[in-house]
């Protein structure tokens, strides 16, 4: 199904994966400014591509249907000069787990057929068209989502975990890791820092992408990182230690401001998005909420007190049992962003019996989405001057 269509968006954009250059290459690294081109990177009409996925798709149900709404207790907020910056954050599911070892007892084979699954995942990203995407799980990056995402006009980066369990699985592709995308449009790169966490001064197999860019409808930075962390029980401390390491480097990342003045650094607003693999009453999760950095959970606003997290983000049927968690979070900035509006959680009817992944979603992670919007600057302040437009 979807094969002359799947040649034409795939063919020629095709890199392999075990190039040398990438196997060489410095992978936990800071990238200069430099190597973010001001080409124009453009050139697939996102309207063609989502007809295309849906074309692919037509055998298949309609994907879950999710509404954006806006947090309670907060006024419409949409001005010119200060668009709202949507961000998605998924972990996609890993091709090789999926089908090699994650065991999904209740979603057939052919629902993780990546041929078809593919179009899923594109046909969620492309329908929200974020300014920002963090996904985990990535094990098709060079062959998929780089050539598409770029045609899209975005820039991308990806940090494959070191020791990766795909490469465990029989014809997998490659390692999965994280990805960071942004619209070429919307921002400009001011430095790129690829890390690998570590816990208790030992490396681990987690990685995260911090990006800080420069927002060119508002002169403003904004700091953006993605991560994955340990998952399974019995790993709490583990995760605790990494997500520590994570906030020590977003604060000194955050902090040095880009060469900036201290006044202006201070100002840089952070997005943290990941699968955490972590409860809200998990130490690591008390660490972000209670960081000096000043984060909020996105998705807490949409209780009604404004505090509790959503019921789940994940929820799937394995040899073990059903598991329904909270996972994934959205942080941000809470004083020097606002949240404008976020995309719903599906209910368990519209999830289905057989829980996720399943025909009709490709993942069991639901994605998270939000648009987030620049408070007014105290004092005037501005860094407008510091961005190289």
């Amino acid at each position: 199904m979807g094969g002359s269509s799947s040649r034409r968006l795939f063919g020629t954009l095709t890199q392999s994966l075990n190039s040398p250059t990438l196997a060489q290459q410095d992978l936990y690294r800071e990238e200069s400014p430099e190597q973010d081109l001001d080409r124009d990177l453009t050139g697939t009409d996102p309207d063609q591509l989502l007809r295309e996925c849906q074309h692919a798709l037509q055998r298949r149900p309609a994907r879950l249907r999710r509404d954006l709404v806006q947090p309670g207790g907060t006024a419409p907020c949409c001005h010119e000069h200060n668009p709202s910056i949507r961000v998605l954050q998924w972990n996609i599911l890993a091709q090789a787990l999926g089908e090699g070892k994650d065991g999904f007892i209740r979603c057939p084979l052919d629902a993780l057929n990546w041929q078809e699954r593919k179009y899923l995942i594109l046909e969620e990203i492309v329908t929200h068209r974020p300014d920002i995407l963090c996904l985990q799980e990535v094990d098709h990056f060079y062959d998929t989502f780089e050539p598409i995402m770029t045609s899209l006009g975005y820039h991308g980066s990806f940090l494959p975990k070191p020791w990766s369990p795909c490469l465990d699985v029989e014809q997998n592709n490659g390692p999965d890791g994280c990805a960071l995308f942004y619209r070429s449009s919307r921002f400009s790169l001011q430095a790129v820092s690829h890390l690998r966490l570590s816990a208790m001064m030992l490396p681990t197999n987690q990685v995260a992408i911090v990006q800080t860019l420069g927002c060119r409808a508002t002169g403003r930075r904004l700091c953006v990182a993605v991560t994955h962390l340990k998952a399974r029980s019995g790993w709490e401390r583990l995760r605790s230690a990494q997500g520590a390491d994570l906030l020590q480097s977003l604060r000194r990342i955050t902090s040095r401001g880009g060469g900036q003045s201290e006044a202006a650094s201070a100002s840089v607003p952070l997005v943290v998005c990941g699968d955490f693999n972590a409860e809200p009453s998990e130490d690591v999760y008390r660490r972000f909420s209670s960081s000096p950095l000043g984060l909020n959970s996105a998705y807490k606003l949409l209780s009604s007190d404004g505090q509790t997290e959503p019921a789940y983000t994940t929820w799937k049927i394995r040899p073990s049992g059903e598991s329904c968690s909270t996972l994934d979070y959205i942080w941000y900035s809470h004083d020097a962003l606002r949240v404008d509006r976020l995309l719903n959680i599906p209910t368990e009817e519209q999830i289905g019996p057989d829980r996720l992944p399943s025909y009709h979603y490709p993942s069991d992670h639901l994605s998270l989405l939000c648009d987030i919007s620049f408070r007014e600057e105290p004092h005037g302040l501005s860094v407008t001057a510091a961005l190289d437009q």
